[in-house]
């Protein structure tokens, strides 16, 4: 039982010191599903064509993104996905140590992006 004990604290300590937090338990990525009336609208994200919707993509936390939804005989309809650090990562990798927060600040993982969820409604 105590090499369990040993074996499991010992791997939580090597955890926490190759990893942040936030790396480790949520990741530096995140879906955002894009959906559309009428439906197979063409999805831009930062200038480039991504699909048609519905569409589900994952993306990168830390950065921002613009999404523009084209369909023709249609408006252009634009929204801005942006991001947040999540206050209780860095107070959590902290508390840590320096290791976890170099590496969620390096890799990004303190961010969030704001939108989970954009639907368009195109107008002719």
């Amino acid at each position: 039982m105590k090499r369990v004990i040993v074996a499991g604290l010992v791997l939580s300590m090597v955890a926490g010191a190759l990893g942040g937090c936030a790396s480790i338990l949520k990741g530096t990525s995140q879906d955002v599903f894009l959906v559309s009336e009428p439906s197979k609208a063409e999805i831009y994200i930062d200038g480039q064509l991504r699909g048609t919707t519905p569409l589900e993509l994952e993306l990168e936390t830390d950065k921002m993104y613009v999404v523009e939804y084209r369909m023709d005989g249609y408006t252009t309809q634009t929204f801005n996905i942006s991001n947040s650090i999540g206050a209780g990562w860095i107070i959590l990798d902290v508390v840590c140590g320096l290791v976890p927060v170099v590496v969620d600040a390096v890799t990004g993982a303190w961010y969030s992006l704001d939108e989970d969820n954009i639907s368009a409604v195109m107008e002719r």
